[in-house]
């Protein structure tokens, strides 16, 4: 598990509880498995750029606004 992953994990689990969607609901919208989302949500998958344009339509946001979330909270680790 790379920290980029855990990083874009929990920036999609507070997407989804924002959006008050199950990962089962958000796996539907976004057309993928279940199973790959809880496995990026626990940072043991990396999406593709298409899964995460896919990912970030299905919770009402851009791609660029969960990458500068990730980029936030890389940065908070490594100052």
């Amino acid at each position: 598990m790379t920290k980029i992953n855990k990083a874009l994990g929990q920036v999609l689990i507070k997407y989804r509880t924002l959006a008050k969607i199950s990962q089962e609901e958000l796996a539907d919208r976004a057309g993928i498995h279940r199973t790959y989302v809880s496995q990026i949500e626990r940072g043991l998958k990396s999406p593709t750029l298409l899964i995460l344009f896919k990912i970030s339509e299905s919770l009402n946001t851009t791609p660029s606004i969960l990458l500068s979330e990730v980029e936030q909270i890389l940065d908070d680790i490594h100052p």
